[in-house]
């Protein structure tokens, strides 16, 4: 089956922090959109679509059909997705709010959302999702960097009233903690690295990234959780996961836990390398 592609229209931008930029998505597309979600309001909260882009220079056929480009084009000409969590879906405004992490000119997606102006059109695949919390759960375990923040945001919104969960959020520093809306019983923690993702040295990433340590030193609560932790593969699938799925004893049906991008990588390299991890995985004895 071909993968939906949706077209929106850029609505206006909003720059929430020195890094963060949200844009608002809406138009004819918003109808296709929210049959995809459904209109019962219990979409899941880790909601993301893929943007599709255009290389420099290309400029492609209307109307726009994703699989005769992929079909007919060279590579060079072949369109460049990058994945986004869908921050909210607005059934009155009719439009989606979408934030983007922003350090300069550094890739694609970033630079586009921080200059792009209302009007221009913007497509993109999905939604895809895959994980909401469970109202029923005795606490809830949160843990992302900039990347995930956008899902931990709206499942935190998502939360029953009388929810307990621990939250951590990894940013460059205190200018990019964002405003959340949460359950009195949610305790929200921001652990600054001292810089963009990208730009800080590998004691403050990857294997040493704070979000391990802050995530590993928080007290452990009665009861199995709900677990949802995403960000930088390293720290994620290679620090993170070992400790809440063999140490925790965390269930697979408990734990959402999975990189969103991996250091030094672009999203092409980061997606071989986590077919690349899973094949190895699956290969691997029982019992490793």
């Amino acid at each position: 089956m071909a993968k939906r592609v949706n077209t929106m229209t850029v609505l206006r931008r909003e720059q929430i922090s020195p890094h963060f930029v949200r844009l608002y998505l809406g138009g004819d597309g918003f109808d296709d959109f929210q049959v995809a979600v459904g209109a019962s309001g219990d979409a899941d909260t880790d909601m993301y679509v893929k943007f599709i882009f255009a290389p420099e220079g290309v400029t492609y056929p209307e109307p726009f059909d994703l699989a005769e480009v992929r079909a007919t084009l060279p590579p060079e000409q072949q369109p460049v997705l990058r994945t986004y969590t869908v921050r909210r879906v607005d059934p009155q405004a009719r439009e989606i709010l979408v934030d983007f992490v922003v350090h300069g000119d550094e890739g694609i997606a970033g630079p586009w959302a921080a200059s792009v102006e209302p009007g221009e059109t913007v497509r993109f695949i999905g939604p895809g999702s895959g994980y909401r919390p469970k109202s029923d759960a005795p606490w809830h375990l949160l843990a992302a960097d900039e990347a995930g923040l956008p899902a931990v945001a709206a499942a935190l919104e998502s939360l029953p009233a009388d929810a307990i969960a621990k939250v951590f959020i990894e940013v460059a520093g205190p200018e990019d903690e964002l405003d959340l809306i949460a359950p009195p019983g949610a305790e929200i923690v921001w652990v600054h690295r001292g810089g963009p993702a990208g730009e800080v040295d590998d004691s403050v990433a990857g294997d040493n990234a704070p979000l391990i340590a802050a995530v590993r030193d928080a007290e452990w609560l009665d009861g199995e959780p709900h677990v949802f932790i995403h960000g930088e593969a390293q720290a994620v699938m290679h620090n993170l996961r070992s400790y809440i799925r063999k140490e925790r004893k965390v269930s697979p049906a408990n734990a959402s836990i999975s990189g969103y991008w991996r250091r030094g990588r672009t999203e092409e390299g980061f997606r071989t390398w986590k077919a690349e991890l899973r094949a190895a995985e699956e290969a691997a004895p029982a019992g490793r």
